[in-house]
């Protein structure tokens, strides 16, 4: 039996079956009104990206998340690690959104906006311009090496690992401030974290956009498979009409369709051709799909040259289409409760954190109390000492003024009145005296105020324990 030829083939079958080879897909280029926003949003998010880090503010780059100071600077704001919930409520935001755009419009964000898909569509661009189209690069892979295979691929990952490096470039340019930076690079006396990061960013951009592409979107990023739980019969996604297209069949532009029995998909395979992640919309939603649409574009202009109604793959419902709704029809059916409630939560929230923002106090402080023992004077007073951390998290200076109360009598002994210089940390040491006889023995509460001599709206209190020995 283990001899036996027939196991052998039998095993191999099974072997082929489970561990199939993975394609390479050579996306074909395709232009169109999806096709213009994705270039637009491309566009939009890398000048976004790129140009934000050279933008300056108040003689400081504008966007910076300097980790070594510990503040972040968002244009005219200044965040502190004691503003983490700002950085929560960011991403709760976020997330809200992305469920939001998915139950209106499915995976939208994938196609228009993820990083990955962006820079896999720079990627390819370069690729087209460098080794052809479709059937060039085809056959270019297709052919056995030599000089001109090798001069192209070789131009290619050139481009693409300059472009992969300026990325990484970029991006550690938000934490590092970008001219600083630059002078590093060009005089080689980059950190080794510095180093680093860039060519870790810039590694993982050139595999993810160069190399591995669409397998990202389909094996690796978890969006694709929970979106379905935030998808319903009401969300808009990239669908086939099957009602209309099947059966389907080639045909010329002169003969009648409907007389062959046919629908109107002629079954050329240019929507599986355009798409990134290689799928046949035709077979109905896959998780593969991004909902990026070129596929519509694609097929509309084989509808337009067939003299066809458009819209045989378009951006639709499931309702739609069972019950042949129109766009007035899918918009009112869209203002569903789930659509409403994630509008409002988000509306509230953001209310919420810019009201925050703008009532927040430019001054912080905690009061730290002394590890030496009460000091008894010559005429009885009790001084406890204390460690005030003033925080000015504007960028101007301002002059504060130290007070305390809580017990009868109570005077601080050490200076009270100093500068803050802006965004800065300081560290204040405050003598509290309090006349003998005026508090109980052990531990009494005071209040320190530290308030803004030019500003009375500026003001912050904390509580504190003077110890009065037994």
């Amino acid at each position: 039996m283990k001899n036996d030829p027939s196991n052998k083939v039998a095993f191999q079958e099974i072997e082929q079956s489970l561990f199939e080879t993975q394609k390479k897909i050579y996306p074909r280029a395709i232009s169109g009104y999806f096709a213009n926003v994705r270039w637009f949003m491309v566009w939009f998010t890398q000048i976004l990206f790129y140009g934000t880090a050279w933008l300056t503010w108040n003689d400081r780059q504008a966007v910076l998340f300097d980790l070594a100071t510990r503040k972040f600077y968002i244009f005219g704001l200044v965040f502190w690690p004691q503003d983490f919930i700002y950085l929560a409520v960011v991403l709760i935001i976020s997330a809200l959104m992305l469920f939001l755009v998915t139950a209106v419009a499915g995976r939208v964000f994938c196609g228009y906006a993820c990083p990955q898909s962006v820079y896999t569509e720079m990627f390819m661009w370069i690729e087209r311009k460098i080794e052809g189209d479709r059937s060039a690069r085809i056959k270019l892979d297709s052919f056995p090496l030599s000089v001109r295979k090798i001069a192209l691929k070789a131009a290619k990952h050139f481009v693409w690992i300059a472009l992969a490096l300026w990325t990484g470039f970029t991006f550690v340019g938000y934490f590092t401030p970008i001219r600083t930076l630059t002078f590093e690079v060009l005089d080689f006396s980059l950190g080794p974290w510095q180093l680093f990061w860039i060519l870790f960013y810039g590694l993982a951009t050139y595999g993810n956009a160069g190399w591995m592409r669409e397998q990202v979107c389909k094996y690796m990023c978890p969006y694709a498979r929970f979106q379905s739980a935030m998808f319903d019969k009401d969300t808009l996604t990239v669908t086939y009409d099957s009602e209309r297209g099947d059966p389907r069949g080639s045909r010329s532009k002169q003969a009648d369709f409907k007389a062959l029995g046919l629908g109107t998909c002629i079954d050329c395979h240019i929507c599986v051709q355009v798409c990134p992640t290689g799928i046949d919309i035709r077979n109905g939603l896959q998780y593969e799909c991004i909902g990026c649409a070129l596929c519509v574009d694609a097929c509309d202009q084989v509808m337009d040259k067939m003299e066809y109604p458009r819209g045989l793959i378009r951006y639709t419902t499931e309702h739609a289409l069972s019950e042949k709704l129109d766009r007035h029809g899918i918009v009112q059916r869209m203002l569903r409760p789930r659509i409403l409630i994630y509008t409002g939560i988000i509306a509230l929230i953001i209310l919420i954190s810019i009201l925050s923002l703008t009532l927040r106090s430019p001054l912080k402080f905690d009061v730290i109390r002394d590890r030496g023992l009460p000091r008894t004077t010559e005429n009885g007073s009790i001084d406890n000492v204390y460690r005030l951390q003033i925080m000015n998290t504007e960028e101007q200076s301002h002059h504060y003024i130290i007070e305390v109360s809580g017990i009868p009598g109570a005077t601080i002994v050490s200076d009270a009145d100093f500068d803050m210089p802006a965004a800065t940390t300081k560290i204040i040491p405050a003598r509290i005296r309090v006349p003998a006889g005026s508090a109980k023995k052990g531990s009494n509460k005071i209040i320190f105020i530290v308030r803004d001599r030019d500003n009375a709206a500026v003001s912050v209190a904390e509580k504190a324990a003077f110890l009065i020995p037994r």
